[in-house]
């Protein structure tokens, strides 16, 4: 793939070399199979598919910047030293170490660190389950290869909330093997934080740059946005922290250009792919999640779902997320009928008109799940005087704790509506 993609750099014509060359089909196919590699450096690892599928887009950024790097170095290579155009296979030749060096040994350093970036993000994601019920351990492989440096933060005990662990959670280096365990509280003494704050600046003190502090957990990325294709304005870029736009001037605007060009192809690669389904285990009905249902809403869209296939026996599908107009959370195939979740969590009547008027353009049928304490009479009030106003609204479910009542767009509106307790069963 490497001399397609040069084949494909052979055949640019300006003095200058192009960032759209990236979108190119022979610039993709290396973008895609460098890509696959590094995930094939975490297919073992037990992630949630939320987390996979970030560290795979990761990856794949990680892996178009690189591909930059090596078609810029490439490039002068195109010419000989009086400015004449060389033969194909002479400019072959000649850059044919760039991808010795860069997709042999570089890769193999980037590859393991992949591997425990992921390993590390599958952790704190077990860690976060428990909050601060336990605190954390640093601990190195405790054998004669630790670096001495490393070495410093060996035992350093804090709970996971200890803003610690955003900046000296393994891994700290290339082919770095420290880990972070879960310990019972009180079993170890906790290191002062100031304290573990100055051995963590002690054991990164090679790391001039600060492209290590990072915690691939918490930033849900396998390498850091400043890594050694990218430049140090990278860490705090708008656009690496998922703004569509940088507000920020970036000194090199090239790298800025092929940055964001990168993420585009990213987002069609992703928007191209095929739709599968995923079933969650139910003890009644069922539930099957799209692979393109929004990932931010997944958790909570999958705790109602499954709620409402238990209780009454759904067979309902989690739908792909829209990105040209509001749609639907989910199709109830029971009750022949799109469903919009809503979960309240504001004991005021203008949050549940919100919620309300929000899910009137998603879908016919809504579900509010309300976690607030509103009171019934206000939740009437407002539901009536919403529906009355909204004329796509066709029903409205009710979920109070493990209870729930469905009102048809009929029973809203007739005068006196009233939400009994004796309704939610």
């Amino acid at each position: 793939m490497f001399s397609s993609m040069m084949l494909a750099l052979f055949q640019e014509k300006g003095a200058m070399l192009r960032v759209q060359i990236l979108q190119e089909p022979a610039a993709q196919d290396f973008i895609e199979a460098h890509t696959q590699v590094l995930d094939s450096a975490m297919q073992h690892t037990p992630l949630s598919e939320g987390m996979r599928r970030r560290l795979s887009r990761s990856n794949y950024i990680f892996s178009g910047i690189k591909t930059f790097h090596e078609l810029n170095e490439a490039f002068p290579s195109l010419v000989n030293k009086d400015g004449s155009r060389k033969p194909f296979e002479q400019f072959y030749n000649d850059v044919r170490k760039i991808d010795q060096t860069y997709n042999r040994n570089y890769l193999r350093a980037e590859y393991n660190f992949i591997q425990a970036s992921a390993e590390m993000a599958a952790k704190w994601e077990r860690f976060q389950q428990d909050g601060d019920r336990y605190d954390l351990q640093y601990r190195t492989a405790n054998d004669g290869k630790v670096r001495p440096e490393h070495a410093e933060l060996h035992g350093v005990t804090l709970p996971p909330s200890d803003p610690f662990w955003e900046s000296y959670y393994p891994p700290n280096g290339w082919n770095c093997r420290c880990t972070v365990v879960q310990v019972r509280k009180g079993k170890f003494p906790t290191t002062p934080h100031d304290e573990a704050m100055e051995r963590g600046e002690v054991a990164l003190k090679r790391d001039k740059k600060g492209m290590f502090r990072f915690n691939p957990g918490i930033e849900r990325k396998s390498v850091p946005d400043y890594n050694p294709y990218t430049i140090r304005r990278c860490k705090d870029c708008d656009i690496a922290q998922g703004k569509f736009k940088a507000a920020k001037t970036i000194v090199d605007s090239e790298l800025c250009d092929a940055c964001v060009l990168v993420r585009s192809c990213w987002k069609s690669h992703k928007d191209s792919e095929p739709e599968t389904f995923t079933s969650c285990e139910t003890k009644n009905g069922s539930l099957k999640v799209s692979s393109k249902h929004g990932s931010n809403e997944k958790k909570e869209n999958v705790r109602i779902g499954t709620y409402l296939a238990e209780k009454h026996g759904y067979d309902i599908t989690l739908l792909a997320r829209s990105n040209d107009a509001p749609s639907a959370d989910s199709f109830n195939a029971t009750l022949n009928t799109n469903q919009e979740y809503k979960v309240n969590t504001s004991a005021t009547q203008s949050s549940i008109d919100g919620l309300l008027r929000k899910g009137a353009k998603q879908a016919p049928s809504i579900v509010l799940v309300v976690e607030s304490g509103i009171s019934l009479d206000d939740l009437s009030e407002t539901m009536n005087d919403r529906v009355h106003r909204s004329n796509s609204i066709q029903s409205v479910t009710v979920v109070i704790g493990n209870k729930d009542h469905t009102y048809t767009r009929e029973d809203i509106l007739k005068g006196g509506f009233k939400i009994q307790q004796a309704d939610l069963e």
